[in-house]
């Protein structure tokens, strides 16, 4: 049985299943999405990439600030939706939201509940060293992330999974298990699971001032929060006044080397001495002003630009 969606998202994880949803036997009746955000050289407003797809679809869109206007909620109930389904939207709902459908709301959310809640599981996951992840269709209520678990799928954290490509892989995934939950909703088939609050950890949304590396901290570590922070927001070091990008790199050998202090540079790439006697090579760089590009290219147009026993700068944190 065709159900009347309201679909809530802003970026193009959400973008995706609103996708599916719309290629469904579902009517989408209405989309929510932040308000155009200025982007680019110029600071233009952009819609968010849900705004463009219900816009190509011809699918009524509300971008509300928030829900503390009762006028907005009145609109919302007005669409008389069978369910709402949010995919990292950005705006906390009032339990007036929530009661609005006919079967509440149901999040997709990017991570195993309750391993990870907040704004960033697919990259925390990563930087915290976990083998597994996926993703969690939740009956939402008016905690973070806490409502009851009605679906889950599963997929291994790769070693050489960056943020961009575990996010991809749960985009692929998410819809197919937001279709088949969508099923057993109407049928009263799903079989609730409560969340295990002690199990729970934090995921914070990802701040620039974080990507700056630390040279003090073990290579296993820098290896994880570079890859995570691929491709936003980006590690980084610095050479001087130059914010070099780190885009990719691996565990190297041992070393009794200052940290930060280049160890070797070949066409393998640029080693740097990391804490804990461990040792990182980094592969793929980004220059100021350049495109990407591996560490053998760059030494090959500048053979001096990194000169080993020199530092690279970082931070202690």
């Amino acid at each position: 049985m065709a159900l009347n969606i309201i679909f809530a998202g802003t970026p193009e994880f959400a973008a995706v299943h609103l996708r599916a949803l719309i290629a469904s036997e579902h009517q989408v009746c209405a989309v929510y999405s932040q308000p155009d955000r200025p982007a680019g050289r110029g600071k233009k407003l952009q819609p968010s990439p849900v705004k463009q797809v219900a816009l190509e679809h011809e699918i009524p869109v509300y971008q509300p600030l928030n829900f503390r206007d009762p006028a907005a909620i009145e609109e919302l109930k007005a669409h008389h939706a069978d369910i709402m389904i949010v995919v990292a939207y950005g705006l906390i709902l009032p339990k007036a939201v929530l009661d609005a459908p006919r079967l509440g709301c149901l999040n997709v959310h990017a991570s195993i509940l309750p391993r990870w809640r907040g704004a960033a599981p697919i990259q925390r996951c990563i930087e915290a060293g976990d083998t597994e992840t996926g993703i969690t269709i939740m009956q939402m209520d008016v905690g973070l992330d806490t409502g009851d678990m009605l679906s889950k799928i599963f997929t291994p954290i790769h070693s050489d999974d960056t943020g961009g490509s575990l996010h991809d892989r749960l985009a692929e995934m998410g819809p197919e298990a937001l279709l088949d939950t969508l099923k057993h909703a109407e049928a009263g088939t799903l079989t609730p699971e409560t969340q295990d609050d002690t199990l729970a950890c934090y995921a914070h949304k990802l701040l620039k001032e974080e990507a700056l590396i630390d040279w003090s901290q073990p290579a296993g570590v820098l290896d994880r929060r570079i890859r995570a922070f691929n491709p936003f927001p980006m590690a980084y070091c610095l050479q001087g006044e130059e914010r070099i990008r780190v885009l990719s790199a691996q565990i190297s050998r041992s070393s009794d080397m200052q940290p930060g202090t280049i160890t070797g540079v070949s066409s393998d790439g640029l080693c740097v001495a990391c804490g804990d006697g461990t040792e990182l090579c980094i592969t793929h760089i980004q220059l100021p002003g350049k495109k990407p590009m591996s560490v053998a290219d760059v030494i090959n147009g500048q053979p001096q630009r990194f000169i080993s026993g020199q530092p690279l700068s970082g931070q202690t944190l």
